[in-house]
């Protein structure tokens, strides 16, 4: 009778484990799918994939869509300099695995790659490039009257956030990565805040939560510190003042307006509520189409998309704790609205997102450079050394 008890027992607890492996196949898959996907034998084919394995909300391509004119094909530099380290190009791609590389300066495309199987047709996450479209939208937000004020706190729009680590800070405090939010972005560490998120948001929990779970460390708007979950929380500032989730704002003022060629797609959680830190993901060229807009201040073919002064604003260091500075003995770049301005640069601003995603911008040399990549090498190494080498080959194409 007691074993008989004992095996009823234990068909009970597999068919329960069974039953919960059914339910929750979707978020054990996505959770699987986080714990593996920086693998190299996964990395890049999971870079271009993201839709077949998590939700996303689809923004669809220009009703017009118009490809950026492409001129004859410059040639790169076969290396370039670092300090006194000579780097070969090819060299750098290969090892930084390089999955789209485009130039364009002047009126035209002027060189456009492709590795590691990827073609004009896919799309790539751009992880917290996303950050610096969600600046745009935040600026015609702005103008459209949905949001009166940056100097607005982030709970006027979200009230959810009410008593957590949130409550008092502005949305420009939010903007400039200022406030105050206790948070370890180290993606080496793997009990960090920015991987404990990440494994949060592949179970499909909603980020809101996530947010309203942290606490503050620092008096907001004093200390430059990165926190990707206050793009987040920008996010839901937008989707309250406008009415409209990320996709379809973004769709209405941006996607179409400048004719992109392709679909994208914006991850959004069980919630529906957009990635907006990092989960956008377009293809090479449409991309392309995002720095021509902030190339020209905003404008696209005559009409100001978002407003002139907004995108200056967002490009430079406007306060002091968001200057270049050397601290610890290491040179910090500046932050603007969610873009960064490279340590001793001039007027050069850029979009980064981990794993060596860039869209660089020099308006001197009236010119850009979009990076996509699926470096695995990252998470061993994360450090500034790739974007240093990445910001030194960019430097040296544009001196030609």
């Amino acid at each position: 009778m007691l074993k008989r008890i004992i095996l009823y027992a234990i068909a009970a607890l597999v068919l329960m484990f069974v039953s919960l492996g059914l339910y929750f196949q979707e978020e054990l898959t996505r959770l699987n799918v986080v714990l593996t996907m920086f693998e190299l034998e996964n990395i890049s084919e999971n870079f271009k994939s993201f839709p077949t394995f998590v939700n996303t909300a689809v923004v669809q391509k220009s009703i017009s869509p118009v490809p950026l004119p492409q001129a004859e094909s410059w040639s790169l530099p076969e290396s370039f300099q670092l300090g006194d380290s000579t780097v070969e190009t090819q060299a750098f791609f290969d090892h930084t695995n390089t999955d789209g590389f485009l130039i364009y300066q002047g009126d035209s495309i002027r060189y456009i790659y492709y590795g590691n199987g990827f073609t004009e047709n896919d799309i790539h996450i751009s992880w917290s490039m996303s950050k610096s479209l969600i600046s745009g939208l935040i600026g015609i937000a702005l103008e459209d009257g949905k949001i009166r004020s940056i100097e607005q706190l982030a709970t006027e729009y979200v009230p959810e956030l009410a008593g957590s680590g949130y409550e008092g800070v502005t949305i420009k405090n939010l903007l400039q990565m200022s406030s105050g939010i206790r948070f370890n972005e180290d993606y080496g560490d793997f009990d960090s805040d920015i991987n404990r998120m990440g494994r949060y948001f592949a179970l499909g929990m909603p980020m809101a939560d996530f947010a309203a779970s942290l606490t503050n460390g620092r008096e907001p708007g004093t200390y430059n510190h990165y926190v990707s979950i206050d793009t987040q929380v920008l996010g839901m500032v937008l989707v309250s003042a406008t009415g409209m989730s990320i996709a379809e704002y973004s769709k209405v003022k941006i996607w179409d307006a400048i004719g992109a060629e392709a679909d994208a797609h914006w991850i959004v959680d069980n919630a529906e509520m957009e990635f907006a830190l990092g989960g956008y993901n377009a293809t090479l060229r449409d991309y392309a189409k995002l720095g021509k807009l902030y190339l020209d201040s905003g404008r696209w073919n005559g009409t100001q998309l978002i407003p002139e002064a907004w995108v200056l604003d967002s490009t430079r260091p406007l306060d002091t704790h968001v200057q270049m500075r050397v601290e610890d003995g290491i040179e910090k770049d500046g932050y603007g609205y969610q873009w960064w301005i490279p340590f001793g640069s001039d007027d050069e601003f850029m979009a980064i997102g981990v794993y060596d995603q860039f869209i660089y911008i020099d308006p001197d040399k009236d010119a850009f450079i979009v990076k996509l990549s699926s470096n695995h090498h990252f998470r061993d190494d994360y450090t500034r050394l790739y974007k240093r080498l990445s910001i030194a080959l960019f430097k040296e194409i544009l001196e030609k």
